[in-house]
């Protein structure tokens, strides 16, 4: 069993409003739960306008499958034009790990202490990846 989970530091656009804010986020959510049936919450900057945090976590039999969906799930984040998607952190995480010290010996951290993304293929076994920067897509 594989857990995967994003969370995704977002930038929205000119709002002025806290409900304008849920006119846009409610509906990414309503749309990631609805194509990838993937748990999902805003979770952070709640009290900001024109930020926003969102979060998702999946359970699949295989890492792979793990994968698909959350890069899925980051595509279409990155993709919708109302939103820069600041940074992205991923985890997958197998059954078998259970030590968390485990975790952080693998991970790779630059001077800023987000960890680092690797090169193609993707984090290893229970790596945790950050992408950060401009517009994605």
């Amino acid at each position: 069993m594989w857990t995967g989970t994003g969370v995704f530091d977002l930038l929205l656009g000119d709002l002025r409003s806290l409900k304008e804010k849920r006119s846009v986020v409610r509906p990414v959510v309503a749309e990631l739960r609805r194509r990838y049936a993937v748990s999902v919450a805003e979770t952070g900057h709640l009290d900001l306008h024109r930020r926003a945090q969102i979060g998702l976590a999946m359970v699949a039999a295989d890492r792979a499958h793990c994968v698909e969906v959350v890069e899925a799930c980051e595509r279409l984040v990155s993709q919708r034009p109302e939103i820069e998607l600041l940074s992205a952190r991923v985890r997958y995480l197998s059954d078998e790990d259970t030590d968390s010290d485990e975790e952080t010996d693998s991970e790779e951290t630059g001077s800023d202490g987000d960890t680092a993304v690797p090169a193609m293929g993707g984090p290893a076994r229970g790596d945790a990846v950050t992408v950060t920067g401009g517009s994605h897509g």
